[in-house]
């Protein structure tokens, strides 16, 4: 996050429910302040949006496969899977 001298300024209004819901946060310390609290959220919606595409391109990319390259692409899927069914990825 930019430090506060460099963060642009802006002014709105809101909705009762979503100020209060701001303040929730801020109360159950998820954020320190308002301006915290909306710069958390809009990350997350910029992180699912960013999800959401990558998640697309994706499907488009093996939608497009034919032939060798989708084989080829299957049999690396398999290999990928039966390795991470290997990995504790919670260390436990």
């Amino acid at each position: 996050m930019p430090p506060r001298s460099r963060r642009p300024k802006i002014s709105t209004t809101i909705a009762p429910e979503n100020r209060a819901f701001l303040k929730s946060l801020i109360k159950r310390g998820k954020a320190a302040n308002l301006a915290e609290a909306v710069d958390s959220l809009i990350e997350d919606a910029r992180q699912a949006e960013n999800r959401k595409r990558l998640d697309e391109a994706t499907a488009a990319f093996y939608a497009s496969l034919a032939g060798d390259a989708l084989k080829h692409e299957q049999e690396l899927e398999l290999a990928v899977g039966s390795a991470a069914s290997r990995v504790d990825f919670d260390a436990e």
